[in-house]
């Protein structure tokens, strides 16, 4: 009965010791924080914006030509001969649907081009954080938002991280 009390307490000091070892090798990343510092530092935002600004400004001279076209109708169409009137109708319903075409194909490239900005980006900071583990010789990384608890021993490398993007 001793010797299996001491078996049993021996392999559980090496699984605490174990443990405290493996806990020297994992470390903390708060990816979000870096994702919206890489995309600030490089400019990702308003290389979109200027990609895209031909087309929003297109659409808002649509939307604004569709309003005003509205308006007149509601506003004169009391006066306006039927035949007119239903012209008038027939191109306004025209319009709105090759605005709503236009605005949902922007939509759609803007979104595309966003996701693929946003997947160079990972791919970068991904490649940091796995250059910074290796060189700090760290064999696990956790995302800091997805960790319920971190003591003081485990690594945060957030900024080693970060300096290494830029």
């Amino acid at each position: 009965m001793k010797k299996w009390l001491f078996a049993a307490g021996l392999g559980l000091a090496m699984a605490a010791s174990a443990s405290v070892q493996a806990a020297d090798s994992i470390a903390v990343v708060n990816m979000g924080n870096l994702f919206q510092q890489v995309a600030q530092s490089t400019g990702v935002s308003k290389t979109l914006e200027n990609e895209f600004k031909g087309r929003a400004s297109e659409l808002q001279n649509m939307e604004g030509d569709l309003q005003s076209k509205m308006q007149r109708l509601q506003r004169d169409g009391s006066t306006m001969k039927a035949a007119d009137r239903s012209k008038a109708e027939k191109d306004l319903i025209a319009q709105r649907q090759q605005f709503q075409t236009k605005a949902q194909a922007f939509e759609q490239d803007r979104q595309r081009r966003s996701n693929e900005e946003r997947g160079k980006l990972v791919t970068r900071i991904q490649s940091a954080v796995k250059k910074v583990a290796d060189d700090k010789g760290i064999d696990v990384v956790l995302d800091a938002n997805t960790v319920a608890y971190a003591g003081s021993s485990v690594k945060d490398i957030t900024s080693d991280v970060l300096k290494q993007v830029k």
